[in-house]
């Protein structure tokens, strides 16, 4: 805004009058101000004698309001120690006066009037402690520091808590300020003798703004929100600072970090020290255990405040009582702990910032935002009123109708009006908060379950890990009701019970868990779902709760994004970590929660085998594509960077032809062209050929390595040259060579399901052009059937299959018809990858007919959605004499689209029949064209 003279942007004025016998000099300003000056100085009386004090220069001032403030929050800089407790009260003086009367007259917003108090707070606290530690080292109290140090604190930084560190200071504020100090700014043998400097800094520096002289004081300074304050000095050591929040720092402390925000001394260093705090205030998991202790915090205040009463607007106060400020704020701090740690937009300071974040992000309704952000507007502006009047620390409505009458005429309202609107908004405040807190709003409660369980198994669940915490056993005992409700309502309750008790006895922990299924009742049907049909991906869930985060924390149910936007997701969050192991830990939480989510989309049938099996895939390579740059940078620091063209990535078997199940391995080679480059260049270079091998051995780990957050994928790197007696990474040279000169019939199959996966460009086109170089070569369909055959035997002895469940192994199965496919790919030139694709090139080649082609690849879908849902549901064999009612249910479904199956004897009779079938097939096409000869 243009900085006009205040007379020309009033919008409302306070109806108060003043005699003319007062002093004040109203003819000294212009007309249209004279009714706003009059009117502040009749109804506050500390604002009056501001008025006349500072009438010379508020003269001046209110022609130009965006310049005077200007100057208000420089002058600060320039003070020195004879001069800065009169220059901070002067300040301190003109900048509430100021901002008084461009609130008082509508002409600044709320969040200027705040942001005006805040910003010369922090200039304020800058220059006390500016002068405080000057004075320290110029008594050789700070050794080793200039004069210049002052300017930074002497290694000490202060952070602005609360209302302050918001931007929200209101116009009587306290401001609440931790002091730190950098313990490795000094040397061992002075830091005691520092350390008790900067303590007395920090005492000066309080008192310079605290203490009431003349001149009045400048902010009433609280230092109490330090660590443990009952037994540590007013400057707290960064790394003690850190260590108490990491072991001992309580829900309340996060929830007040969330406005830290440094605002004096070395601000560089308190902006690292609130980076490394992260992990503390933002939670990995989506955090509703803070609910709980965010209400019983509430309580606490109200409790020992004395203000859990109905709203009565006598004494009621605006800021802790019903419906008030605090109120508003909880609201929006606890929805930021739940969420910020996943989401880093919501990590913002101010409360009408963080509804606003909130409301964007589906967190909230936008009517609960919009509505609770103009309560708190209208809450902090009669707040301003009460404070004005006596410069008093007040949040309490007058207790008489005179003192009501002031505030209303103070707020340009009429008394009867003002006090409607005071009970509609503080009603409308506890209604909404109070609701969220409580969950008045939530379902409303299921019928007790009328299904008599076994109490032994129930009786049992008290000695699990997950109940053994006195606030899990809680939670759990508020949630049991419920949960026994739904699992009674289970087609087979007695199942269900039992697949819970399984799920809660691997569960290691449970308060974080069961605070996310109070707060949404709806997750509990999802995981009873999740239990009762998958074992494996309840075992899973029992080992991996926070991935029900993501059902609640985003699009959830959205359609599949595609491997592109994955790819660009992960790439994104990886650059935003900052360190090798964060990333690597970083891509295994993300990365579950999408595999997570395809397997409860495939649960709840909103896909199918095939169109999961794409999107395990599109996961896969996502992570892929975004990790290898990520490891070949953190090899480079230590290495340089990768001689020559660098390598790729090389997808085989079900990887490379898209097609993945919930618990496959990865299939790949790894191929690097040196260029010539004979080592890297680097603090501890390597011959090109170790560099490449040691690169893919940093993959793997990556990979595979268990961590906090458990394994990626395990890789399979067998397919590559000579197996697992060749180099885990080949030369370009080396691997044309073997394609072209020794590579065995079935390697050149495996070139059928080979793509790149990750890697540069112009390598990764020298790749593919082999691959069509190899699968265009004229061939003896004969010989390609013998060993075709050959290898059919080969793998028949090595594996059987395990039940008729099991749809990959075993003649007529998955693996045969794929080899199968690969053969008729080989034969007939097909380039494509998908193994329809290669029937059709069988049947181009006269090894199939069109009605053995169809029959092979409708028994292709079928199986594969058979081993999609067979390995979504357990990591073992599944057998039908003990296999659930619901999981053989979920069975049923998945390959209905081809089987029309009604019990388990229908799908056991029709899968023999369909393996039988293909096999058939499969042994008649190869016979007939098999040359006899290996």
């Amino acid at each position: 805004m243009n900085d006009i003279a205040l007379s020309k942007r009033l919008v409302r004025c306070p109806r108060g009058t003043v005699s003319s016998d007062t002093g004040l000099p109203l003819e000294r300003f212009d007309a249209d101000l004279r009714p706003l000056i009059a009117g502040t100085a009749s109804l506050a009386p500390y604002l009056a004698t501001l008025i006349a004090k500072e009438a010379d220069w508020l003269v001046e001032a209110v022609e130009a309001p965006e310049t005077a403030l200007a100057g208000i929050l420089a002058a600060p800089a320039t003070l020195d120690d004879a001069t800065l407790n009169a220059g901070l009260r002067q300040g301190k003086r003109r900048v509430a006066l100021l901002s008084a009367l461009a609130d008082l007259g509508g002409a600044w917003s709320l969040e200027e009037v705040t942001g005006a108090l805040t910003d010369y707070a922090g200039a304020a606290a800058h220059a006390a402690l500016r002068v405080a530690v000057a004075a320290q080292i110029k008594r050789g109290k700070l050794p080793g520091l200039t004069a210049e140090d002052a300017e930074t604190g002497g290694g000490m930084t202060v952070l602005a808590m609360g209302k302050m560190g918001a931007g929200e200071l209101n116009y009587s504020s306290d401001i609440d300020l931790i002091c730190l100090f950098d313990e490795s700014r000094y040397a061992p043998d002075d830091f005691q003798e520092a350390r008790a400097g900067l303590i007395k800094a920090t005492r000066a520096m309080a008192a310079s703004l605290n203490d009431i002289t003349g001149d009045g004081y400048v902010f009433r300074t609280d230092l109490r929100l330090r660590p443990d304050p009952s037994v540590t000095p007013v400057c707290v050591g960064l790394m003690a600072a850190e260590r108490y929040y990491e072991s001992l720092g309580r829900t309340w402390e996060r929830a007040a970090y969330i406005k830290a925000r440094p605002c004096a001394g070395d601000i560089g260093m308190g902006d690292a020290f609130l980076r490394t705090l992260r992990p503390f205030v933002w939670r990995r998991h989506l955090d509703f255990a803070a609910i709980q202790d965010a209400h019983d915090m509430r309580l606490a205040i109200r409790e020992h405040k004395g203000l859990g009463g109905p709203i009565t607007l006598p004494g009621h106060n605006m800021k802790l009582g019903r419906g008030g400020i605090r109120e508003i704020e909880f609201f929006t701090q606890t929805r930021q702990l739940i969420a910020g740690g996943r989401d880093e937009e919501l990590r913002v300071r101010g409360t009408k910032d963080g509804l606003d974040i909130l409301a964007q992000k589906d967190w909230i309704p936008q009517d609960a935002a919009d509505n609770l952000a103009d309560h708190y507007t209208f809450h902090r502006t009669v707040e301003h009123r009460l404070q004005m009047v006596q410069d008093a620390q007040t949040h309490t409505l007058p207790q008489t109708p005179e003192g009501m009458a002031r505030i209303a005429a103070m707020m340009d309202m009429d008394q009867s009006d003002l006090e409607a609107t005071l009970r509609d908004r503080l009603s409308a405040v506890h209604e909404i908060t109070e609701g969220f807190f409580t969950e008045a709003r939530g379902p409303k409660p299921l019928p007790e379950a009328t299904h008599v369980f076994d109490k032994s198994v129930i009786e049992g669940w008290r000695s699990y890990p997950a109940l053994r915490s006195a606030r899990g056993a809680e939670l759990f005992e508020r949630l049991k009701p419920e949960l026994l409700s739904r699992l009674g309502q289970a087609d087979k309750p007695d199942e269900a019970i039992l697949a819970f008790d399984g799920f809660l006895k691997g569960l290691p922990a449970g308060v974080q868990l069961f605070s996310l299924l109070k707060s949404n009742p709806q997750l509990a049907d999802l995981l009873i779902t999740i239990v009762s049909v998958s074992p494996m991906l309840a075992a899973h869930l029992s080992r991996n709760a926070a991935v029900l985060d993501a059902v609640i924390g985003g699009d959830f149910f959205a359609k599949w994004p595609g491997q592109e936007v994955l790819f660009s997701d992960l790439s994104d969050r990886l650059a935003a970590l900052e360190d090798y192991e964060s990333q690597l830990d970083g891509t295994r939480a993300w990365a579950r929660e999408w595999h997570f989510r395809i397997g409860v989309h495939h649960l709840r049938g909103l896909t199918n085998g095939v169109r999961a099996a794409e999107q395990y895939s599109d996961l896969a390579r996502a992570v892929l594509r975004a990790l290898w740059p990520v490891v070949i940078a953190e090899f480079s620091r230590r290495h340089g960077q990768p001689p020559g063209k660098g390598a790729v990535i090389v997808g085989m078997g079900s990887l490379g032809a898209g097609r993945l199940t919930a618990q496959s391995d990865l299939d790949m080679i790894m191929i690097y062209d040196a260029d010539g480059v004979e080592a890297s260049e680097g603090k501890r270079p390597l011959a090109s050929r170790q560099y490449y091998a040691r690169l893919t051995q940093a993959m793997i780990t990556a990979m595979s390595a268990p961590m906090a957050q458990g394994r990626l994928y395990e890789l399979d790197l067998r397919l590559r040259p000579s197996g697992n007696k060749g180099p885990v990474a080949t030369s370009i040279e080396s691997y044309t060579n073997y394609q072209r000169n020794e590579a065995w019939v079935w390697e050149h199959l495996a070139l059928t399901r080979a793509e790149v996966i990750a890697g540069p460009d112009g390598l990764a086109q020298t790749v593919e052009e082999l691959r069509l170089e190899i699968l265009k070569r004229s061939r003896d369909m004969g010989h390609v059937c013998q060993q075709t055959i050959e290898m059919r035997a080969r793998i028949a002895a090595a594996k059987k299959p395990e039940g008729v469940l099991d749809a990959k192994i075993g003649a007529g199965r998955l693996q045969d018809i794929e080899l199968f496919a690969q053969a008729g790919a080989l034969a007939g030139h097909a380039l494509a990858r998908d193994i329809p694709a290669g029937l059709a090139a069988a049947q181009h080649v006269g090894l199939l007919d069109a009605q053995g082609a169809a029959e092979l690849s409708a028994a292709y879908e079928t199986l594969w959605a058979l081993q999609s849902a067979t390995r979504l549901l357990s990591s073992k064999a599944l057998n039908f004499d003990v296999v659930r009612a619901e999981t053989l249910r979920f069975l049923l479904k998945a390959v209905g689209e081809a089987l029309k199956c009604d019990t388990a004897d229908d799908l056991e009779a029709q899968l023999i029949q369909t393996y039988a079938g293909a096999d058939q097939i499969i042994t008649a096409a190869l016979a007939a064209h098999s040359s006899g000869e290996s």
